[in-house]
């Protein structure tokens, strides 16, 4: 996220602290964020001040009061919740008795800056100014919520100073049933780890004042806090196995995030060490084994990956518009989780071709004579595939039988993990890959360098590098309107080279088992794109490529792996259940 759409403001509750919010108000305002206060039923006294300053900070500060007082969290969920219809992406929350160094805004700002979708915690630096039974009676609150969260990640709970990504905050305010006074800035933390949100540490200088006001109750407010503590402890005894899970694998980042800019900015899932686990597994007990721990694997991911889950359907809803009938996939829970099990077990076909566990029988061609011919004539050329299927299956066997040079340009910055194990199963599996962010002029000159030497390379067609977001061409897929990467057909002409589609389809063999069908088809002898006409020209074959993608989808329907909205335009958005509506149909 840029900084222009990070949009950060600031909310700061107040009750009857009308000696310290001026000060507040005025070290923050140098900052100039917009300032939401909230008045959660203060005194007259008070209500004169925040007046006062309202009148002051027009530009900069909005002011609601709250009519009856419903304690802290009551207060800061009301100015969230005002802060996201206003059209802010953050909010930095601070408290207004002056006890925080104003001075440390910037710093919030830039760890969301640095990772958007993280929530930013100060973590207190107290001077001799701090009441010791206040210092050391936090740390039974951490130690709680460490049990909580099974983690340290959370380095202190209390502090309230802290900066959230909106989206997911008020989507957790609205469904869950929060603590409203002392026991929120807690509760909220920690139901935030549970949803799998990231979390940074501030240091920042916390002062107590000699005079300054407080509304802690020790009694009731220590009482709140205990039972808050006892429904998460149960909540985290209930999420035990989740949680023990999810300590191998990446906290996410904000769904604003994710739909800045596409399928690159959505984390790979899954750790290291569970794909190692697997691949081991192949090792020793072989595919069809290894591919049973698959179910609950794909289970998991299925429950928990509500943004795939959501592409998925799109996904079927299009095929379905598309193609209605008997043999077409509806959009739903059990699609989803065919097409996730497909993905999975794709990867294990990937390490199982590199590692050489898939024998010659069970790969064949559908027509070899496109394919032969060019390996004969010992020709360099650009094959355009797609995630559809198992795109690596004939490149792994292209280098194991020796047969071509096939080399996939791929964006490997977003399967680090996944690559790094493909790469035990085959020494050559690294120089099989060339690494690409877009494709400029120093890309086309390597390539062309490798097209002159006889190689193979492999793209895809079917999704965007990062870097040429607006490079696209819109063609019809599926019944819709989608953006198609330029990147492949402007390569086409610069290498001036042929131009052949390539997808491999899983399928049932005739003796009840898999395999592993080839389509290698020619798609241009030349690919020539004229200045005049270059826009026409591209849209031409952006479209006869989805053309093709479309023929394979519909033969395969689950074998296709891009769970991202595909379809997404701005202000276009289509949630899990509904359907696509009329001819232009976008998701």
């Amino acid at each position: 996220m840029s900084d222009a759409n990070l949009r950060t403001c600031i909310v700061i509750p107040i009750y009857n602290h009308k000696d310290a919010i001026g000060g507040t108000v005025a070290r923050l305002a140098v900052h100039g964020l917009p300032m939401f206060v909230v008045d959660d039923g203060s005194d007259e006294a008070t209500q004169a001040v925040l007046a006062r300053l309202g009148r002051q900070y027009v530009e900069q500060m909005t002011l609601l009061r709250l009519p009856v007082n419903g304690g802290k969290g009551a207060a800061v969920m009301a100015g969230l919740r005002a802060a996201r219809r206003a059209g802010h992406t953050h909010a930095l929350q601070i408290d207004a008795d002056g006890q925080h160094d104003a001075n440390d805004v910037p710093r919030f700002l830039s760890a969301a800056r640095a990772e958007p979708g993280a929530v930013i915690l100060g973590r207190p630096v107290y001077d001799e100014s701090v009441p010791k039974s206040r210092l050391y009676g936090r740390y039974l609150t951490h130690v709680w919520v460490w049990i909580e969260t099974l983690s340290f990640t959370i380095r202190d709970s209390m502090c309230g100073f802290r900066l959230y990504p909106l989206d997911p905050v008020c989507a957790l305010i609205d469904s869950v049933r929060l603590g409203t006074r002392m026991d929120f800035d807690i509760e909220i933390l920690v139901r935030l780890y549970w949803r799998r949100l990231a979390f940074r540490t501030v240091p920042t200088r916390v002062v107590y004042a000699t005079d300054g006001v407080s509304h802690f109750d020790v009694l009731w407010d220590n009482v709140r806090i205990s039972a808050s503590h006892t429904r998460l402890v149960c909540g985290m005894l209930l999420r035990l196995p989740m949680l023990l899970a999810h300590k191998a694998m990446p906290r996410k980042t904000s769904a604003a995030t994710r739909a800045e800019g596409g399928w690159w900015r959505v984390a790979e899932r899954g750790s290291r060490l569970g794909m190692a686990l697997l691949a081991l597994s192949c090792r020793l007990f072989g595919v069809r084994f290894t591919g049973l721990w698959l179910h609950p694997v794909v289970g998991y991911f299925l429950l928990t990956g509500r943004d795939a889950r959501a592409a998925s359907h799109r996904y079927f809803a299009h095929l379905e518009h598309a193609a209605p009938g008997e043999g077409t996939p509806r959009p739903g829970w059990r699609s989803a989780y065919r097409q996730m099990l497909a993905f999975a077990q794709s990867g294990l076909d990937r390490f199982a071709a590199w590692s050489g566990r898939i024998a010659e029988d069970d790969v064949v061609f559908d027509d070899s004579a496109a394919f032969e011919a060019l390996v004969e004539s010992g020709r360099g050329a650009l094959v355009i595939g797609a995630h559809l299927g198992n795109l690596e299956m004939t490149r792994a066997l292209a280098v194991r039988n020796g047969r071509a040079k096939v080399t996939a340009v791929i964006y490997t910055e977003h399967a680090k993990r996944f690559n790094s194990v493909l790469s035990t199963a085959n020494a050559d599996f690294a120089s099989r890959l060339m690494q690409v962010s877009d494709f400029g002029p120093e890309t086309s000159m390597m390539m062309k360098q490798r097209i002159d030497a006889g190689e193979l390379l492999v793209i895809v067609g079917d999704r965007v590098p990062a870097h040429e977001s607006g490079r696209t061409t819109d063609a019809r897929f599926l019944g819709a309107t989608a953006p198609f990467a330029q990147g492949p057909y402007v390569l086409a002409h610069a290498l001036r080279c042929p131009v052949y589609l390539f997808f491999c389809l899983k399928e049932r063999g005739a003796e009840g088992g898999t395999r592993h069908r080839l389509y290698f088809e020619p798609f241009a002898e030349r690919i020539a794109l004229p200045r005049r006409e270059r826009a026409q020209h591209i849209a031409t074959w952006a479209q006869r490529y989805a053309s093709r993608l479309e023929h394979y989808c519909r033969k395969a329907p689950y074998q296709w792996f891009n769970f991202f909205d595909f379809w997404a335009r701005p202000g276009k958005t289509m949630t899990e259940g509904s359907t696509p509506r009329g001819n232009d149909v976008r998701a």
